[in-house]
């Protein structure tokens, strides 16, 4: 029998400590309305991520058979998967989808482009488990705060000239700073001990909202006491991060991209989040000592692509896919994948043209029915679906629904 071209998946829920608790977790929510599911949410747990690929760590399955759908999608990769990315993305899904649930600071952190990621797989396949790169797209699902990629250099040059912060400038500096000189000097803040962090930390704190203002830096009187309450004083991760590092507070829908080697953290929120299929990660802050990789690995791998908050946003595009233009897309600069947004009013439609890759497909609002393949298919908040190459799909609704799909 030839296997089905759509079909319902289930996601996987992790807990990572940075989660929201219990019902206050998007992600929980849309892993409890999964049908057929056996979670059940629990008040004092916390849930930080729904994973809804084919990678290993907590994959999806195949909600009919309770499959990995790694395992099934290689009982028939042509039909599945598609010529593109049998020679081009070693027969696998070359995107892994999540929603995350953001209580408290993701680690302060990177992912190795593809000729690091190969050779820390080399020398430590256990913590570094493929060879992957891993951009990334954030699309947020409500409110939500993040770090990412540095401010304009002469912006950080500003905050510099506080007292306290003037000693982290290389000595042979002069003039305008450039990216070397950002370089070292998040090298030189992340390699400072917690007695020294905490004396910056308190420098900082002492000194005026009118001074930080001067500067450009009123955010630090805010976020720094924050920050604190989340991981205690003395971790360097929140210097970098406030000093060197773009702030924004993103409204739902808006979205960022963080290229391969960008520096980044996730400060709060509900996202939906997709990457290249990579789990590699180099963190330096916002977590235990112990969980931090080396400093001058993750400084020497810097790249500094986005310099303002202009550079890490990533607006909505025209879907060339949709048949009525209610479908956009966000088109990040990497070829393992787009996402798809349709955001249908009630009693509106859409019908999504056939893709040359397979596709992932979520609803996180309302409720509505697809058509594909002949069949139709019941679409409630949290219902995931697998869709091949070549099918075409038709998406509508009475009540008003969103869908996000990840593709190639």
């Amino acid at each position: 029998m030839a296997p089905q071209r759509v079909f319902q998946l289930s996601g996987t829920c992790n807990n990572y400590p940075w989660g929201k608790q219990g019902k206050q977790s998007l992600a929980a929510q849309l892993c409890a309305r999964t049908p057929g599911l056996d979670f059940t949410i629990e008040d004092d747990k916390y849930y930080s991520e729904m994973w809804f690929g084919d990678y290993p760590d907590f994959p999806a399955r195949v909600l009919e058979t309770g499959e990995p759908l790694a395992d099934a999608l290689k009982k028939d990769q042509e039909t599945l998967l598609g010529k593109k990315v049998i020679e081009h993305y070693d027969a696998q899904l070359p995107f892994l989808p999540k929603i995350l649930s953001i209580a408290k600071a993701l680690p302060l952190q990177m992912h190795p482009n593809k000729e690091l990621a190969t050779k820390l797989h080399k020398q430590d396949s256990d913590q570094f488990s493929d060879p992957n790169h891993k951009p990334e797209i954030a699309v947020a699902l409500s409110k939500f705060e993040v770090f990412a990629g540095f401010k304009p250099l002469a912006d950080v040059q500003r905050i510099f000239t506080l007292p306290i912060l003037s000693s982290y400038i290389p000595k042979d500096t002069s003039g305008d700073w450039s990216n070397e000189t950002l370089r070292e000097v998040t090298r030189k803040l992340l390699k400072a001990d917690d007695v020294e962090v905490r004396s910056i930390e308190e420098k900082l704190q002492a000194t005026s909202v009118s001074d930080l203002e001067t500067v450009g830096a009123a955010h630090i009187a805010e976020l720094l006491p924050r920050l604190q309450g989340q991981y205690g004083p003395g971790d360097a991760g929140s210097i970098v991060a406030l000093t060197c590092m773009n702030f924004l507070t993103l409204d739902p829908l808006d979205a960022v991209y963080i290229p391969a080697d960008g520096i980044h953290a996730y400060l709060s929120g509900n996202i939906v989040e997709c990457m290249a299929r990579s789990n590699n990660v180099l963190n330096v802050g916002f977590c235990p000592s112990a969980d931090r990789n080396n400093v001058d690995l993750f400084a020497n791998a810097l790249t500094f692509k986005s310099h303002s908050k202009e550079d890490v946003m990533l607006p909505k595009q025209k879907s060339e896919r949709s048949s009525t233009g209610k479908t956009e897309v966000y088109k990040p600069e990497l070829s393992e994948f787009d996402m798809l947004i349709a955001g249908l009013k009630a009693g509106e439609s859409d019908v999504i043209r056939a893709g040359e890759g397979p596709g992932v497909m979520i609803v996180t609002q309302g409720t509505g029915k697809m058509t594909a393949n002949g069949q139709e298919f019941e679409l409630k908040e949290g219902y995931i679906y697998f869709i091949a190459p070549g099918v075409e799909t038709k998406w509508e609704t009475e009540t008003g629904m969103q869908i996000f799909e990840a593709v190639i």
